[in-house]
């Protein structure tokens, strides 16, 4: 395959490139002490969606500018129709536009919202709702939390349980949703619902749009082994949904989830930050820095190094062949799989490659006394959740086998 820019696309990098030189803040800078928020779009030191809630002035002025600035271009949903406040772009572009903001090093806007409910909305969703929502994601200025997870259940999607019952011109929400990325800052919640207990467990499911605001809705952050917060438990009890807000048709939810997770797995953006702090690890390893840290066996090191340079590359091929496939008018199916699988265990191996390049320096945590400020010691208890984000390892291979290779269950 030739990945090549066209004449067009390289027009539109460059053009990419100078809109960040010129319009990206210049005091909107990353947060050493930040964690990552485990979203393989997300910018190293940055959280857009808590910037923009920040209590500190500076940093939540910075991360509106930032957004106002991308929805000025159309590009904080870059795909979405212009009368959407999008800016009609291809995939392909829309590809080249997380490229480049991730080169530069500067966040993403309504990630969540941007890319994977929008998308899913304008491919699901009646004109209403899209007219009601779609125009505040574009702006930045309504930000979504995905609620499909559910204790017990695992990655078995169809397992869900929490129950929505018809009443009249509502449906009332009773369960718990649990790690619901940055739910803790969100306007709005996509829900995954069951509101047919006696039909076959993919076939009794609803997709709800549900106000996070509303009574009875109580949400609460879940501390992760590094101490950050990026994902929430979520309960409902006896919330009031109206009904024009059912996506689909009643108890056809499972076919909208996977038009979602579709999105959700295509996983377009993690090339360059898994390239980023490559070079990152390198450029520390070449420099003068490095001679007190480094392991003995620099020989091996240097082999693991290359490995994992290669294995971006096929990432970048699978993001790639994922894009191409919207290109031609698809959603992605195994495919997007095969990318989220391999972008995840990739993350994980450049994790351990980049910690155990320190040998037991890699066990300090404090950034300000370890080699290259603790990053890849971070990254390493970062890089645990990274194969059951988006559904674990298990489910996409069985994905992989059944739909894209024709294996039975």
């Amino acid at each position: 395959m030739h990945w090549a820019d066209s004449e067009q696309d390289a027009a539109f990098r460059d053009e990419v490139r100078a809109f960040v030189r010129g319009s990206f803040p210049a005091g909107y800078e990353p947060d050493p002490a930040g964690e990552n928020s485990l979203e393989p779009e997300d910018a190293l030191g940055y959280e857009w969606s808590a910037d923009r809630v920040s209590p500190d002035p500076v940093r939540r002025g910075h991360a509106r500018a930032w957004a106002a600035a991308l929805a000025g271009r159309g590009w904080v949903a870059p795909r979405l129709p212009e009368k959407y406040g999008g800016a009609g772009c291809s995939p392909m572009q829309e590809l080249i536009l997380q490229e480049e903001l991730m080169r530069a090093g500067v966040p993403t806007v309504n990630g969540i919202a941007a890319f994977l409910f929008a998308p899913t909305l304008l491919a699901c969703g009646t004109e209403e709702q899209r007219a009601a929502h779609l125009p505040g994601i574009a702006r930045g200025e309504v930000t979504w939390a995905q609620g499909f997870s559910e204790p017990d259940a695992g990655s078995d999607l169809a397992s869900v349980r929490t129950r929505a019952v018809r009443r009249g011109g509502e449906y009332v929400l009773n369960g718990q949703k649990v790690w619901t990325s940055l739910a803790q800052y969100a306007d709005w919640l996509f829900v995954l619902v069951r509101t047919d207990p006696e039909a076959p467990k993919h076939r009794g499911l609803t997709m709800l749009l549900v106000d996070a605001g509303s009574p009875g809705v109580a949400i609460r952050p879940i501390r992760d082994i590094r101490g950050a917060e990026p994902f929430n438990e979520m309960f409902f009890t006896d919330v009031r949904v109206p009904a024009e807000n059912l996506v689909g048709a009643e108890n056809e939810g499972w076919r909208v989830a996977m038009t979602a997770l579709g999105f959700e797995r295509a996983g377009i953006g993690a090339t360059i930050k898994y390239e980023r702090v490559l070079a990152q690890l390198v450029e520390y390893l070449r420099s003068g820095h490095a001679a007190s840290f480094v392991r003995d066996d620099v020989a091996v090191l240097r082999r693991e190094i290359a490995k994992r340079y290669l294995e971006t590359r096929v990432l970048h091929n699978l993001a790639r062949y994922s894009v191409s496939k919207q290109e031609a008018g698809e959603v992605p199916g195994y495919e997007a799989s095969a990318s989220l699988l391999f972008g995840a265990e990739l993350n994980q191996r450049l994790a351990r490659t980049g910690a155990s390049a320190f040998g037991p320096f890699a066990n300090l945590w404090q950034r300000g006394e370890a080699p290259l400020g603790a990053l890849f010691t971070h990254l390493r208890f970062d890089s645990v959740a990274a194969t059951f984000i988006g559904g674990a390892a298990e489910i996409q291979r069985q994905i992989i086998a059944c739909r894209g290779l024709g294996l039975p269950r």
